[in-house]
């Protein structure tokens, strides 16, 4: 199974943003025990590098991670030689889809307006991450899908176990979770472990229930 069916399968991206370097594996564990396969680490994560190359070798198949605010070509190549499986981007810069690619990895850069989406589109990118999706909700995607609905779109803004179900509704083919899921900011100890793997698998369920109904 290719890394984009993959996503699209689990559905739950978890954004993991300024974690402690020392954390990043248990938080991984956690995810992973609560049913969340696909892991996205910001770039101005503490020794992100360091991390995805240790993730992708102690999880090999189990999980798939990739690199989160990669900002320009240079940066994502970077992050494809530590083994990053996809590279996400906030917005929508052509070399750095054009870098991902030429490298085989999957692309998913941010994008709101029409024009942005298709633009990203047509540059090659794998899924558009509709960012920030709470901007407009999930009445906005099924809007967006109207006139583009070959085009694959993965909602990250203001996602809650709540609303996935209107997301997935309007059209998404996966979605993606911020502090609502890992909480960087929260004190890391068994029992903020213990919670985070509940919180993915309540993601988890909303998700698959999404798709089934």
């Amino acid at each position: 199974m290719s890394v984009i069916e993959s996503i699209k399968e689990n559905g739950v991206v978890a954004i993991i943003r300024g974690a402690k370097a020392e954390n990043i594996e248990e938080v991984a564990e956690a995810l992973l025990n609560g049913g969340v396969r696909t892991l996205e680490i910001t770039m101005e994560t503490p020794n992100v590098l360091a991390a995805i190359e240790k993730l992708r070798t102690v999880y090999k198949d189990d999980l798939i991670v990739g690199a989160g605010t990669v900002l320009d070509p240079e940066t994502a190549r970077s992050a494809i030689m530590a083994g990053s499986q996809f590279i996400f981007s906030p917005t929508v810069n052509t070399e750095t889809i054009k870098m991902t690619k030429r490298y085989g990895v999957t692309s998913i850069p941010g994008a709101l307006t029409p024009t942005e989406i298709l633009t990203a589109y047509e540059n090659g990118a794998d899924v558009i991450k509709v960012f920030p999706a709470n901007l407009f909700g999930p009445k906005y995607l099924k809007d967006v899908h109207g006139p583009l609905p070959y085009i694959p779109l993965m909602p990250t803004g203001g996602i809650t176990t709540e609303n996935v179900h209107d997301y997935v509704k309007a059209g998404a083919v996966a979605v993606g979770i911020g502090s609502a899921l890992v909480n960087s900011k929260n004190e890391w100890n068994k029992e903020e472990k213990n919670a985070l793997e509940l919180r993915a698998a309540a993601f988890v369920q909303a998700y698959q229930s999404a798709i089934q109904v």
